[in-house]
């Protein structure tokens, strides 16, 4: 299918690997100009290298940190005016809830609820003046169904759904949509994290807290980077106009909810 935004530019934030990468690929693959950030210069410019070669298009690589107010300064300059945005940032640790004081609840809030909020308002007004624009932002399916371990990002995602859902409704009729992703398991980094966690409490190695995490999914395994990346893809497209404020999750079955 072609998805009609060969040529649109996209910031793909959090993109030298895991689903963001997987993001900027799929995007990369439909003919998009992209903006790759990450933290670290090293793994954002190879993967930057890799996707243009593979997918001939032009992409810049910034490397800042997208939840500090000067590194984000950066980057929005480097990006211009973008006609696609996908935010993304790495979670806050696990942990238990009387682990954490004000200043763990700041952080989180930086990184998983205001950075994305700071950048719609730095780009989308730009997309709203020339008639269309896509904003997809990676969340986490735990604003489905809450992950005990994760109360940080529980707090702090839920917070991006709340604004995102008013948000999308006030500009959508600027040919504007806001959607969010929530991943479920997805064979990255930050799983390895969690099943690190696991293998910790449990005493027991990642590969056999990955087998027990898998057996829990009702598709019996974990998530592919570029699968998702896939759908990110598709919501940025000309086909996904009428699809607004929606929570899209993508977790092979593992959240039980009727809605």
């Amino acid at each position: 299918m072609d998805l009609g935004i060969s040529g649109k530019r996209a910031l793909v934030c959090a993109s030298s690997k895991g689903l963001g990468r997987g993001c900027a690929e799929a995007l990369a693959e439909a003919g998009c100009t992209l903006v790759m950030n990450a933290r670290s210069a090293g793994p954002l410019e190879e993967a930057a290298g890799e996707i243009s070669e593979a997918s001939g298009v032009e992409v810049t690589a910034i490397a800042a940190d997208i939840t500090d107010p000067e590194g984000r300064a950066e980057v929005l300059a480097a990006a211009g005016a973008c006609d696609i945005l996908v935010t993304n940032a790495g979670g806050p640790p696990p942990g238990y809830w009387t682990d954490w004081d004000r200043g763990d609840f700041i952080d989180a809030l930086d990184g998983s609820m205001l950075s994305p909020i700071a950048l719609m308002q730095a780009l989308v007004p730009g997309m709203m003046e020339r008639g269309w624009g896509r904003v997809v932002n990676i969340t986490s399916r735990s604003v489905k169904a809450p992950l005990l371990p994760l109360g940080l990002s529980n707090a702090a995602r839920a917070g991006l759904t709340g604004f995102v859902s008013g948000t999308s409704r006030q500009v959508a009729d600027k040919g504007v949509t806001i959607n969010n992703l929530l991943p479920g398991v997805h064979d990255t980094a930050r799983i390895d994290q969690l099943d690190d966690v696991m293998a910790k409490q449990k005493g027991i190695t990642r590969a056999e807290a990955r087998e027990i995490r898998a057996a829990g999914i009702p598709a019996g395994r974990y998530g592919d980077p570029a699968e998702f990346g896939k759908m990110c893809a598709f919501l940025c497209s000309a086909h996904a106009g009428y699809i607004v404020g929606q929570n899209i999750v993508l977790d092979g079955g593992e959240t039980f909810a009727t809605i």
